[in-house]
C-alpha cells in the first residue's frame, strides 16, 4: 500500500499586488515498491495522470510488462534512475568493499576503522591450491591481527602518556578520542581479508551496473558478492516492522478471522526490490576481455621495466602542456596519449608519468592501438569504460597507503582510475609506532605479510597474461593478505573545483594523517603551478601540531 504526505501550497505574492495561490502541490511518497514508483514517475512522460492516480492504477504485474517493454526492448535506461533500493551488505573482506564502492554513483557507509576495534570481525579466507598455503595464510594473517591489538594498546598508552585529560573532559570521552586516535596508526596492519558490513543506497541502473562490474572481477568473493546482491533485489525483503504487523494481525484474528485474513495479505506480503530491473545483470563480457587485453599491452610495452620512484602526488597537467605547446591547445595527439596511458595504468604498477612517456614513445600507429583495445570488445549497450572519461585539467598520479586510499576513495565527483593491490610499492610506517615502542613489531609483521604475499603467489617467472587459470586466481588469493600498509597507485582526474574541495576537506586537523598529507601536496602541486590560485584555497597546514583530543 502507499501513502501520500501532502503539504499545502503557500500564497505566492509579487512585489506589488496580491496573486491568487499558486496551483503547485508538492507532496512526499511513503510505501511503494521502487519498481511501482519508478513506473508511476516515468509514466509522466507518457501520461496525464497524477502521482497519485498512477499509483492507484499501478499493479506490480503491470509495472513488470511497463519496464520489460520500454527498459530492456526500447533501452529507456533512465527509467531505473527513479527506483532507489537499501541494501546491507554484512561480512564482505575490505577487499571486496573497496570493488563494490568504486561506483561514482554510490551512495551508503561502511564500518570505520577509527571508532571500531576490528580484532574481532574475522576474515575472509580465499582458497589456495594447497593445505600449505592456507597454513601459511592463517599464520600471517593471525600475526598481523596480534601486532594491531598490540599497537592499539601500546599506542593508545603512549598517546594517553602525553595528553593529559583536561579537567572539563568526562574520562569516557577522552578514552573514546585517543583510542580512535590509537586505531589510526593501528588500522595499518589490518590485512585487506578483514571483514567489514556496510549499508548502500543506490537506483536501480546503478545495481545493474554494479553488479554487473562485480560478476567481472577477478576474485570469487567478489564476483560471490555480485551473485548475491542480485539475489537480494530478485528475493523477498527483510521487512524491519514484521514482528509487530503480525502481531497486529493476531490481534485483529482474535476479533474478526476474515479480517485478520486480508489484513495479512496486505500488510505481509512479500516485497521485491527490483525483480525486473535487475534480473538481467550479468559478467559483462566488454570488461573482461579488456582487461586482459590491457594487461597483456601493458607487459609488451613495459618489457619488465623496473618501476621508477615517484612522489606522494603527482600533477601531470605539465604533460598536458608540453603536448599542447607541440600541437595546438588540446590537440588530438594530447588526448590520444591521455586516452591510451590511461587504459594501460590500470592494467599495470607503473606511475602515470612513466607510462605515458613509454606511450609516446611507441608512435602514434601503436597508442591508436592501445586506444582501439579499450574499444575491441564493446558490444551494443556497452558504456565506455572509465579511463575513456578524459580531458580534465587536474590529473594527480597519487601513491598513498591503502587505508588512506580508502578515504580519498570517497569523493566520487573526480574520475578514479585505481591500480591492483600489490607490494611492490612497499609501506608507510607512521611516527607513532616508534614512539610507542612497537615499530620492531609493526615492520616484522609487515614484512612477514610481504613475504607471504610474494610466496602464495608465486606460480613462477611468467608473466601474467601466460599463468594457467589456477595461477591467476592464486596471485590474485595473495592480495587479501596484504596490510592497508602497502601503498598503492591511483590516477584521480578533476576540475578546478573539485582539486580546491578535496584539499580544503581533507587536510583539516581532525583527519587521518594520511590523507591529510596527500591532500596537502596537492595544493602545493596546484600554488606552484599556479600560484596565482594558491589564495582560494583554504587549507590547513599539516605540518602546524595537531590537538588530539579534537575530533
Amino acid at each position: 500500500m502507499s501513502q501520500v504526505i501532502s503539504t499545502q501550497p503557500a500564497p505566492v505574492h509579487s512585489a506589488s499586488t496580491s496573486a491568487p495561490e499558486t496551483s503547485v502541490e508538492v507532496f512526499a511518497v511513503y510505501g511503494v515498491e521502487p519498481e511501482i514508483q519508478a513506473y508511476a514517475m516515468a509514466k509522466y512522460s507518457r501520461s496525464s495522470l497524477s502521482m497519485k492516480e498512477s499509483l492507484r492504477e499501478i499493479t506490480l504485474q503491470k509495472a513488470e510488462k511497463f519496464l520489460n517493454t520500454f527498459y530492456f526492448q526500447y533501452g529507456h535506461r533512465s527509467i531505473a534512475d527513479l527506483a532507489h533500493i537499501a541494501l546491507a551488505v554484512e561480512r564482505l573482506s575490505l577487499l571486496a568493499a573497496i570493488v563494490l564502492v568504486d561506483e561514482q554513483r554510490w551512495d551508503g557507509q561502511e564500518r570505520s576503522t577509527r571508532y571500531q576495534d576490528f580484532r574481532k570481525s574475522g576474515y575472509y579466507t580465499p582458497s589456495f591450491p594447497s593445505d600449505a598455503s592456507t597454513r601459511l595464510f592463517h599464520e600471517t594473517i593471525q600475526t598481523l591481527f596480534t601486532t594491531y591489538e598490540n599497537v592499539s594498546q601500546r599506542t593508545f598508552e603512549y598517546l594517553a602518556g602525553i595528553t593529559p585529560r583536561p579537567a572539563e573532559m568526562k574520562p569516557d570521552a577522552y578514552e573514546r578520542t585517543l583510542r580512535a586516535r590509537a586505531f589510526d596508526i593501528s588500522r595499518y596492519l589490518l590485512p585487506l581479508a578483514t571483514n567489514t558490513s556496510l549499508g548502500q543506497i543506490v537506483n536501480a541502473r546503478t545495481l545493474e551496473t554494479q553488479v554487473a562490474h562485480l560478476l567481472s572481477q577477478p576474485h570469487k568473493e567478489v564476483r560471490d558478492l555480485g551473485a548475491l546482491l542480485k539475489q537480494a533485489a530478485l528475493s523477498p525483503a527483510y521487512n524491519a516492522n514484521e514482528e509487530s504487523l503480525r502481531s497486529l494481525v493476531a490481534e485483529i484474528r482474535a476479533v474478526s478471522p476474515e479480517i485478520a485474513d486480508r489484513a495479512e495479505r496486505e500488510l505481509m506480503r512479500q516485497v521485491r526490490v527490483a525483480p525486473t530491473l535487475v534480473k538481467y545483470a550479468d559478467p559483462n563480457r566488454y570488461e573482461i576481455e579488456t582487461r586482459r587485453d590491457l594487461e597483456q599491452a601493458a607487459a609488451e610495452l613495459m618489457h619488465g621495466a623496473a618501476i621508477e620512484p615517484a612522489p606522494l602526488v603527482d600533477l601531470i597537467d605539465d604533460l598536458i602542456d608540453s603536448d599542447s605547446r607541440k600541437n595546438d591547445a588540446r590537440a588530438p595527439d594530447a588526448l590520444e596519449i591521455e586516452l591510451a596511458t590511461t587504459l594501460l595504468y590500470g592494467a599495470c604498477h607503473y606511475s602515470y608519468r612513466q607510462l605515458r612517456n613509454a606511450v609516446a614513445a611507441a608512435g602514434e600507429a601503436r597508442r591508436r592501438e592501445f586506444v582501439d583495445l579499450g574499444l575491441r570488445h564493446r558490444g551494443q549497450h556497452d558504456e565506455l569504460l572509465r579511463p575513456f572519461f578524459a580531458g580534465q585539467r587536474f590529473c594527480f598520479d597519487i601513491l598513498m597507503d591503502i587505508g588512506g586510499f580508502r578515504d580519498m576513495h570517497r569523493h566520487r565527483r573526480c574520475v578514479q582510475i585505481m591500480q591492483h593491490f600489490t607490494t611492490a610499492h612497499g609501506f608507510e610506517t607512521p611516527p607513532e609506532v616508534e614512539a610507542a615502542g612497537v615499530r620492531a613489531d609493526y615492520e616484522s609483521a609487515m614484512n612477514r605479510a610481504a613475504a607471504t604475499v610474494q610466496k602464495l603467489s608465486q606460480p613462477g617467472d611468467l608473466e601474467p597474461a601466460d599463468l594457467e587459470p589456477a595461477d591467476k586466481e592464486a596471485r590474485q588469493n595473495a592480495q587479501y593478505a596484504i596490510p592497508l600498509a602497502f601503498r598503492k597507485r591511483t590516477l584521480f582526474k578533476m576540475d578546478f573545483a573539485e582539486a580546491v574541495y578535496i584539499s580544503e576537506l581533507r587536510t583539516t586537523p581532525a583527519g587521518h594523517a594520511s590523507y591529510r598529507n596527500v591532500a596537502y601536496a596537492m595544493y602545493e602541486a596546484v600554488a606552484a603551478k599556479y600560484p596565482a590560485l594558491a589564495k582560494y584555497f583554504r587549507v590547513h597546514d599539516v605540518r602546524e601540531p595537531v590537538d588530539l583530543l579534537k575530533r
